[in-house]
């Protein structure tokens, strides 16, 4: 691996598809430092973690600046922390679009900005965003939640032309629905409003994957190491959609 035994920050890592990439990017001697806003959730990983909320940018400057200062560098950042919300766009308030915009996209801004100091002085890095499917295509009831992601890939497009020359990727990887707790949140939201059975709810996604099948951490994980090998120096500017198919 390129970048092996360098320091890894995986926000959102508490859980999940960032708990995964951290575990993955750990058992392959990298020096991981995992964020996020629970700190029970961080603790059961057994790696170094700072308590941070990525929409606070003071906040995501702070807790990076202790993970330099304890191991070193930073040369690789995965911006994985995000949150999704159903609600009829009819419904929707401002507010609900900015909770959403807040972390999904000036999260992984936050996140990024932090890191990039570190990537500046070594000449190289690797800027990697967990978004979604939804940062390409569009879903019913989520258009706060796709207007953000779609936001997310426009920032990566944007910001692997300017930091190129630098020796920095940037990366967006689009997964489709993952089996995580906040996919089980969402079926569980979707069976209360429509009467459906959670299994009926969960078959009503699925449907969308043409291998009829949900995403797992692994996988997601999995890319994120790969654009970190040397195999992927020229990936730069993608949003890779891990979907099965469905785009």
């Amino acid at each position: 691996m390129k970048f092996s035994g360098t320091h890894v920050v995986v926000t959102g890592g508490g859980t999940g598809v960032g708990a995964a990439t951290a575990q993955l990017f750990a058992r392959e001697g990298f020096k991981v430092t995992v964020m996020g806003r629970t700190e029970a959730s961080l603790r059961q990983q057994n790696l170094a973690y700072q308590l941070c909320d990525v929409t606070d940018a003071d906040a995501v400057a702070k807790a990076f600046e202790t993970a330099r200062t304890e191991h070193g560098p930073i040369a690789i950042v995965v911006a994985n922390a995000g949150a999704a919300c159903s609600v009829p766009f009819a419904k929707m308030t401002a507010s609900d679009l900015t909770a959403m915009t807040d972390v999904n996209l000036s999260g992984v801004f936050n996140v990024w900005q932090a890191a990039l100091p570190d990537m500046k002085a070594a000449k190289q890095g690797r800027m990697i965003a967990i978004a979604s499917t939804a940062g390409l295509k569009g879903y019913p009831y989520v258009a706060g939640y796709c207007a953000a992601k779609h936001g997310v890939v426009g920032l990566t497009r944007a910001l692997s032309i300017e930091l190129a020359p630098l020796g920095i990727t940037v990366n967006a990887i689009c997964p489709g629905f993952v089996e995580t707790p906040m996919l089980e949140r969402s079926i569980a939201n979707i069976a209360a409003k429509t009467g459906m059975s959670e299994r009926d709810a969960a078959k009503s996604l699925i449907k969308g994957n043409p291998q009829r099948r949900f995403i797992q951490t692994d996988e997601v994980a999995g890319t994120a190491l790969w654009l970190c090998s040397d195999a992927a120096r020229s990936v730069n500017g993608h949003a890779l959609n891990l979907s099965g198919g469905e785009i």
